[in-house]
């Protein structure tokens, strides 16, 4: 089981939109695939039409008794099930207290799962907690999409630094280009400056509206526009991925 957090410190950079997509592919390709929404605002819970009342509390997922698989559901794709968010107004303070002085307890609990799924994609919340860094330690890729702006380029080095001063592996940080726009000067730059930094994927997903209307069809992009150039671009870096986590 491979588990492959989308996370990023800011928020508005395409995380989400990258976990749906990235998801329902690993699916489309037949392995068996896990969605968990950490992310209290509850958007890709919102994207696969799951009712947030169907969803657990957060506090039952991640105590030390935690039993995940009653809290699992089905999407409508095949090979892709999900755990939705709880998007009540103390879930995130919750899940945050109950991981303060274990960093390892989301491994633990996912290490049930561990003969159930090839792939588990953890949408998380953005920030530095003690969620976040139980995150980093359970995952096997902390796949970051970064816009190519400076404030992201600071926001990237911040992440490796954090990474550094808290002795985590910095070889689980994947990155890839989201957002993108080749036709600003200041974009083309920094992806030229970043790509020489081995940690990003050479696909990226350019600034295009199909993404942005997810949130109308309340589905991946392959579903509702599967030859447009967005759905291309996910592909390309699905295949990436794959071949990079695979090997």
């Amino acid at each position: 089981m491979i588990t492959i957090a989308l996370y990023n410190l800011k928020g508005g950079v395409g995380k989400t939109a990258s976990c749906v997509n990235l998801a329902y592919l690993a699916a489309k390709d037949g392995y068996k695939t896990l969605l968990w929404d950490i992310d209290p605002q509850g958007s890709t819970t919102f994207y696969y039409k799951i009712k947030p009342k169907d969803a657990q509390g957060i506090k039952k997922l991640i105590s030390k008794d935690a039993h995940l698989e009653s809290a699992i559901m089905a999407t409508e794709y095949d090979n892709l099930e999900i755990i939705a968010a709880d998007n009540s107004a103390k879930a995130f303070d919750v899940i945050v207290e109950e991981m303060k002085g274990n960093k390892n307890r989301l491994k633990s609990v996912l290490r049930q799962l561990e003969h159930d799924y090839d792939f588990v994609f953890i949408d998380c919340p953005p920030g530095l907690s003690a969620l976040s860094e139980n995150i980093f330690q359970a995952a096997d890729i902390v796949l970051m999409p970064i816009i190519p702006t400076t404030l992201s380029v600071r926001t990237y080095n911040m992440i490796k630094d954090y990474f550094k001063e808290k002795n985590l592996d910095s070889s689980k940080m994947m990155c890839f280009f989201t957002m993108a726009d080749l036709r600003k000067n200041m974009h083309n730059e920094i992806m030229e400056f970043l790509y020489k930094d081995k940690r990003f994927f050479e696909h990226y997903i350019p600034y295009l509206s199909d993404v942005e209307k997810m949130g109308i069809h309340r589905q991946p992009i392959e579903e509702f526009a599967r030859s447009s150039y967005a759905a291309q671009s996910y592909r390309d870096l699905w295949v990436e991925i794959k071949e990079g986590v695979l090997e």
